[in-house]
């Protein structure tokens, strides 16, 4: 096969929050015929096809191999993928669809605060009804493993088909195991999250297939993809820093490197400005520290992309395939 398979959701908010990830990166996905056709392609990459499918349609696909790469959450590929690590790799996280899957109990259990509490309560409630506690949920595989880890073993899971956080008022369950964004629901409930009760902090991820048919063609087409979506990332989360520096340029660049994480592009062997890439979040501090040592004036300025000889997204994809 030597079309590249991206797979991204068919719908809805997570399909547009995709399609402005791609756009950033100058990558622009293009839907066939209209909204009911299932297959796209990336405007200015060849060798692409676009995979339009359900978030949990994507898991499954990666974990398949038939497709190359895709958008989804990372709640679900650590659910439905109990060996995750080993047929995926996370590439990247991309800035929305944040969520957390918690462990949520009454409010009105004022005693339970962490897990240690609630293995505590478990055991009782077994010792006094000779049945395990219910936990109602649609994440049985996380929860297994965390209550696991956590030590906790007096429960039973109730799969929920509806809304979960429902369930204690209905008497379905005692507890759940859910995912939240505000936590609004949960309160509106009744429910209150455990202190260390946060199974996983999830959000979507560029995800890759470790099995697909990485073969020379799709090599390529990824490596060109992930470039522009490096270059993009790059740019956004820095900015150019360039100021006229006096005296031993090679020194002060060094020791801006070390101090504000900096690095230089141009500039350091010869007259006029220089000019350096620093984290966002560092650059008023580089700026007052250059000018104490000199710089007469510092400009700031964002750019669209940083392309660089290495892109360190295909380096991590290209470790996995080999």
């Amino acid at each position: 096969m030597s079309t590249l398979v991206l797979a991204v959701p068919s719908k809805g908010r997570l399909q547009e929050n995709a399609n402005a990830f791609f756009a950033r990166a100058g990558l622009d996905v293009v839907r066939g015929r209209g909204s009911r056709d299932y297959r796209g392609t990336l405007a200015g990459i060849e060798g692409v096809e676009i995979a339009f499918l359900s978030a949990s349609e994507i898991v499954s696909q990666l974990a398949a191999g038939t497709a190359h790469m895709g958008v989804t959450g990372e709640d679900l590929v650590r659910e439905t993928l109990p060996d995750a690590d080993a047929k995926v790799e996370m590439l990247t996280p991309l800035g929305f669809g944040h969520a957390n899957v918690v462990v949520a109990v009454p409010q009105a259990w004022i005693d339970v605060r962490n897990m240690t509490d609630l293995e505590d309560v478990a055991a009782a409630y077994r010792a006094r009804r000779s049945e395990r506690m219910r936990v109602a949920t649609k994440y049985v595989n996380l929860t297994r493993r965390f209550f696991a880890e956590q030590g906790v073993t007096d429960y039973r899971i109730v799969e929920s088909l509806g809304a979960t956080e429902g369930a204690p008022a209905a008497g379905q369950a005692e507890l759940i195991v859910d995912i939240t964004t505000t936590g609004a629901t949960l309160a509106a409930n009744a429910l209150k999250v455990l202190d260390d009760g946060i199974m996983l902090r999830s959000e979507a991820n560029l995800v890759a297939s470790v099995t697909a048919d990485w073969n020379d063609k799709t090599r390529a087409v990824a490596r060109a993809i992930l470039g522009r979506i490096s270059a993009e990332e790059d740019a956004r989360t820095t900015r150019e820093v360039r100021a006229i520096l006096s005296g031993d340029r090679a020194k002060l660049v060094a020791e801006a490197e070390q101090v504000f994480g900096a690095r230089a592009i141009f500039g350091v062997t010869k007259e006029g400005p220089v000019s350096l890439i620093a984290p966002k979040k560092n650059v008023a501090g580089l700026a007052d520290w250059l000018i104490a040592r000199g710089a007469g004036h510092v400009t700031v300025a964002q750019l669209d992309y940083i392309f660089q000889p290495r892109n360190g997204l295909y380096d991590r994809l290209a470790a996995r395939i080999g």
